[in-house]
């Protein structure tokens, strides 16, 4: 009786755990049985796996084949399996020393002529599987750079089957010629699905805004200084935006420019939220590890699904953890369903997002900056210092209504965007602060809160829990004596005045001073509220 066996790795979204392949021989009759809660993409690869091994000048065992995956508690599906199910066959069969495979694990779909195929979500399973122990994963020769990425494992990337069987016997390895005369290679088909990131709104292109890029500089704003200030405080601090005004006036302009305001990436921020792309098929080619921040834009049509996640069998991610390091730019906010923008609150309050369906609960991360943007009215004009709005009170009252007191209450940042005005958009010299000098301010000012924040499990002032906020990092005297008036009175509910000091440290932060002072609380409150505190708008008016 011949035995092997060989190891790869099932996802549950982005964490994965190692499965043990197992393949037996015994005297019967011919037949492929394949055990250990596989689904049906999985149960085809007995079909997929005979025919690349007779294709690649393999003797395919004539005998009662059994290959199980253990644990077999675990459901397995996709088509990743089909290398470690081949692996452990011809182990069995002593085509392959069995001693060579056992502490080897292998990830990759097979083709009927024996190529081998990338599949999603190879950056989690080689994470799993080091974090396992296991030291050698082989790949397909395509996602060999997105493996790479993990320290201390070695990886084998192989084109065929062939070259596997012959890189394991020390035979000479077959030359399986990359260059198809300018033809596309169908090995790369899988390293992306095509469509799966239009309902999740993901743009690659915006990602890429870099600092000098004339198509995405916060310079060509005009005005708004309020809004722009609002923008580099969330940025700086990580503080989620709401952006209400008329059509035109420069909210969409504004988030486009936002990624590349935010900091680069740090390692294990890129390999988090590349990780997550990966298992959504979304890297961009030819580049495995995303560095910069992701933006992220879904038409208001997104279901809950699309947002949240969702899908049938075990849920792949939507648009939050797409977004995760990121932006999360919700246009026309009052237009999204209800049911979907209420599923935003556990995300926004935990950093992540968990989704049960019937296949399996999934756990996604999910800490994104919001940025939503709204018209004050369904025809977008209404303001208190002009009559244009012809919408009815009852018509603005059911439209400002769509977005829930809860889901507001978490938006630390609330800016009313003006009407730009003749005078703004034609004044020479009009033209506000680069893109670059916006990002040093924000970068100094990360850099000041990290320093802060050493030895703790928070990253920026906005993930800082409100009751450590209060009795470790305290205020300059009589700072917060506003604020907790605005408490007694109702305009500030706890969770509010919690993001008013949030707020208030990454004010401090970007002005440079030591800590919140009475101006860093006026501005913070001013930003959350709307309401007027007689403090300069201008980050630089306070240093």
């Amino acid at each position: 009786m011949g035995f092997a066996r060989t190891c790869s790795v099932a996802l549950a979204g982005v964490e994965g755990v190692v499965v043990e392949v197992q393949a037996g021989l015994e005297p019967g009759v011919a037949a492929f049985t394949l055990v250990g809660l596989p689904d049906k993409s999985l149960t085809e690869s007995r079909d997929r796996v005979r025919a690349a091994v007779v294709n690649s000048g393999a003797e395919w065992p004539q005998k009662k084949l059994t290959v199980g995956l253990s644990p077999a508690s675990v459901p397995k599906s996709g088509s990743g399996f089909d290398l470690a199910v081949a692996g452990a066959v011809l182990g069995a069969g002593e085509r392959i020393d069995p001693r060579v495979l056992a502490d080897i694990v292998m990830i990759g779909e097979l083709g009927l002529d024996g190529r081998v195929r990338p599949v999603r979500g190879i950056l989690p399973a080689v994470l799993a599987a080091a974090d396992a122990g296991y030291e050698q994963v082989v790949v397909p020769e395509s996602a060999a750079a997105e493996a790479s990425l993990v320290p201390g494992v070695s990886v084998l990337g192989v084109r065929s089957l062939r070259q596997l069987i012959a890189i394991l016997t020390d035979e000479p390895v077959p030359d399986e010629d990359p260059d198809r005369h300018g033809h596309p290679d169908p090995l790369l088909a899988g390293l992306r699905v095509p469509g799966s990131g239009a309902a999740t709104g993901l743009h690659s292109t915006a990602t890429a805004a870099a600092r000098d890029d004339p198509a995405h500089d916060l310079a060509d704003i005009v005005g708004q200084l309020s809004a722009r200030t609002a923008a580099e405080v969330a940025a700086a601090g990580g503080h989620h935006l709401f952006l209400e005004g008329p059509p035109g006036a420069g909210k969409t302009m504004l988030a486009e420019r936002l990624p590349a305001v935010l900091p680069p990436l740090t390692r294990q921020e890129s390999l988090e939220v590349t990780a997550v792309h990966s298992v959504a098929g979304l890297l961009p080619p030819g580049k495995p590890l995303i560095d910069t921040a992701p933006y992220c834009a879904p038409h208001h049509s997104a279901t809950m699904q699309a947002l949240v996640g969702g899908g049938p069998g075990l849920a792949r991610p939507g648009a939050v953890s797409l977004a995760h390091r990121g932006i999360l730019f919700l246009d026309e906010t009052p237009e999204f369903s209800r049911q979907a923008l209420d599923a935003l609150r556990q995300p926004l309050e935990n950093g992540h997002v968990v989704v049960a369906r019937s296949a399996g609960v999934v756990r996604y991360p999910a800490r994104f900056l919001m940025v939503l943007a709204a018209n004050p009215c369904p025809c977008g004009r209404f303001s208190p210092n002009d009559g244009l709005c012809d919408c009815p009170p009852s018509a603005i009252r059911r439209y400002q209504a769509r977005l829930s007191g809860p889901l507001l209450d978490r938006v630390d940042l609330r800016v009313e965007v003006d009407r730009v005005t003749r005078t703004e958009l034609t004044a020479s010299g009009s033209r506000g602060e680069s893109t670059a000098t916006v990002a040093d301010r924000v970068r100094d000012a990360r850099e000041r809160s990290a320093a802060r924040l050493t030895g703790t499990p928070w990253r920026s002032n906005s993930d800082i829990p409100g009751r450590e906020l209060r009795s470790r990092w305290h205020a300059a005297p009589g700072a917060l004596d506003e604020a907790e008036r605005n408490l007694e009175r109702g305009a500030l509910t706890a969770r509010g005045l919690d993001r008013v000091l949030r707020v208030a440290w990454t004010v401090a932060d970007l002005a440079g001073h030591d800590r919140p002072d009475a101006g860093d609380v006026a501005l913070a409150l001013q930003l959350r509220t709307g309401v007027p505190r007689g403090v300069p708008m201008a980050i630089g008016a306070l240093t």
